[in-house]
């Protein structure tokens, strides 16, 4: 058992440090860009086209916010501007599909899947999802009532001051991962040798199957769900390397994981918008199975055509 232990928290010190690597540059370079007219010039940009998705241009803050920071930070400048409780859904729901898209995107990458497949799914699935709501809901024109107000942060000036606060972040956005990924991963060391993963595997092996994967992307799947993509990784990346995971499958459970991860803690922290939140969930894992089945149908077809193309030279 100690031997075990041991393992585990190997595994878990080592994906930390190659996730580290990933994690601490790019928080350190947001935090930076936080405090530059850069995410100002972008939110100018874009608040034109916000009316494409049925929103005001003021919107275009939590979107940007929320894609370059995190859900917490999109939540917090959402719940500081006067909206329609249909241009909060339509937030809330773009911004559950496609948030912290620097970090997260990165850190996907480790796993082998290209970044700009990454972006196109989830900003493609967010354009998407705000035009259909804004094209099929005709209501929800009241203002908003917040569940609560976000306090505001004290403004950080002066360059010092801003490299310190980046690198604080990225110095506790390690710490969180290591206190995350660290114990699971001797938790999942200890579920490995006692064969509790490879039973887990079975009970999820219809649903892995249904949408075209092998039953050993469970470990993968289960992860992303539960955790998210940028803690769940860790898991991710140790279970693609000892369950030897083929590249269609990491692919497949990446594209569902990109479009529903992190399922409990993404929808209840939408609670305080003052939405129902139970179809931001129905939604996000109807569009993750049906784009992935989707997928890999059209996968399994162009297998099959060069197979025969292969069969007809031969």
């Amino acid at each position: 058992m100690l031997q075990t232990l041991k393992r585990g928290l190997m595994v878990g010190l080592m994906t930390t440090w190659t996730l580290g690597k990933v994690i601490f540059p790019v928080t350190l370079i947001v935090g930076i860009l936080q405090h530059t007219p850069i995410l100002q010039y972008i939110i100018n940009a874009i608040a034109p086209l916000m009316g494409i998705f049925g929103l005001s241009g003021e919107a275009a803050i939590p979107l940007v916010i929320g894609n370059f920071l995190n859900l917490y930070a999109g939540i917090g400048a959402i719940l500081t501007l006067d909206l329609t409780v249909k241009e909060v859904f339509i937030l809330a729901m773009m911004l559950s599909f496609s948030h912290n898209l620097l970090v997260e995107s990165t850190v996907a990458a480790k796993v082998g899947l290209k970044i700009w497949v990454i972006l196109l799914i989830r900003l493609g699935l967010a354009f998407i999802s705000g035009i259909v709501i804004n094209l099929m809901w005709n209501g929800g024109q009241e203002i908003a009532q917040y569940g609560f107000v976000a306090q505001q942060e004290e403004a950080v000036v002066g360059f010092f001051p801003i490299i310190l606060e980046a690198v604080q972040r990225g110095v506790m956005g390690i710490l969180q991962l290591a206190l995350i990924v660290i114990p699971l991963m001797a938790a999942v060391q200890f579920m490995k040798e006692l064969g509790w993963l490879a039973v887990f595997s079975r009970w999820m092996s219809p649903f892995t199957r249904a949408m075209g994967m092998k039953e050993n992307t469970s470990t993968t799947m289960a992860a992303g769900l539960l955790i998210g993509l940028a803690y769940g990784a860790g898991v991710m990346i140790q279970a693609v390397k000892e369950d030897n995971v083929s590249k269609k499958d990491i692919t497949l459970a990446f594209i569902f994981l990109v479009s529903c991860h992190a399922v409990i803690e993404d929808t209840l922290i939408f609670i305080p918008l003052g939405i129902p939140v139970w179809p931001l969930l129905v939604i996000r894992i109807i569009t993750a199975i049906v784009l992935t089945i989707t997928v890999a149908f059209i996968w399994k077809r162009i297998d099959v055509s060069k197979r025969k193309e292969a069969s007809y030279e031969h």
